[in-house]
């Protein structure tokens, strides 16, 4: 494991972690082919913000802290804790439109380096997807912002008024990231060998630990540094190209 130095970050998760109720994936006995597929998560790894829901609701004034915990704990799904989101977000204490919402998340920035690491792994040939359990609206946007082939997020469903019905669709489970990641290897005949994961929380292990090479990018907490292959601390995605180049 190969680590840059910064300042130090979370021992402990700031919310009930993944590894509470859960085994490590054991990577013996794998074997690391040349690199053709990268999986990124969005927040904290392509864009600087820790949680693009948190964007949302800070602008609000909101705060769906109760909800992630619940989630957490087991006391609700994925999709309803979506649903508990979206009702948060009103404007004049009507449902919000879709425009809204994209002006709001559109205004996150890149994360340094964002561009450049995402034109070295194109321009040797490597796929690349956005694994994440925010926002297909964003992911869509980054995606065509900087060249991502592919996208997994969850969806808000929009009326034919234009505004938020307060109801989603569930394409990717916060804690199962894993799947996504298994369904398009699947599709596109490719070894999980072959394919590496960026993440930056302990919700990111389940993909890192599948892919031949798990990277904790800008990481939040201990555990996702500890089931990682490399661990980058600065948030400057370029420094990942020297990691990828050794795998091509």
């Amino acid at each position: 494991m190969s680590s840059d130095e910064v300042p130090l970050m979370r021992t402990t998760c700031t919310y009930p972690c993944y590894r509470t109720n859960k085994e490590p994936c054991s990577k013996a006995g794998r074997k690391r082919t040349n690199l053709k597929l990268v999986f990124f998560d969005m927040d904290g790894v392509l864009l600087d913000t820790v949680s693009s829901w948190r964007y949302i609701h800070d602008y609000f004034g909101t705060t769906n802290k109760r909800s992630i915990v619940s989630y957490l704990r087991g006391d609700i799904d994925y999709l309803e804790f979506i649903r508990r989101d979206v009702s948060l977000w009103k404007k004049n204490g009507e449902a919000v439109s879709k425009r809204t919402i994209e002006n709001i998340l559109y205004s996150i920035p890149l994360i340094n380096g964002a561009q450049d690491c995402i034109s070295f792994l194109k321009d040797h040939g490597v796929q690349t997807a956005i694994v994440s359990a925010g926002l297909d609206i964003l992911a869509q946007k980054v995606a065509a912002e900087i060249g991502i082939d592919y996208t997994f997020a969850n969806e808000v469903i929009v009326g034919s008024d234009g505004r938020l019905t307060g109801e989603g669709i569930l394409h990717v489970e916060l804690m199962q990231k894993d799947k996504n990641v298994k369904e398009l290897v699947k599709k596109l005949n490719l070894s999980l060998d072959a394919c590496a994961a960026v993440g930056n929380s302990c919700f990111d292990i389940p993909m890192l630990e599948v892919c031949g090479l798990g990277i904790a990018f800008n990481p939040e907490d201990a555990c996702v540094m500890q089931c990682a292959d490399v661990v980058v601390k600065e948030k400057d995605l370029s420094k990942l190209i020297l990691t990828f180049q050794r795998c091509l």
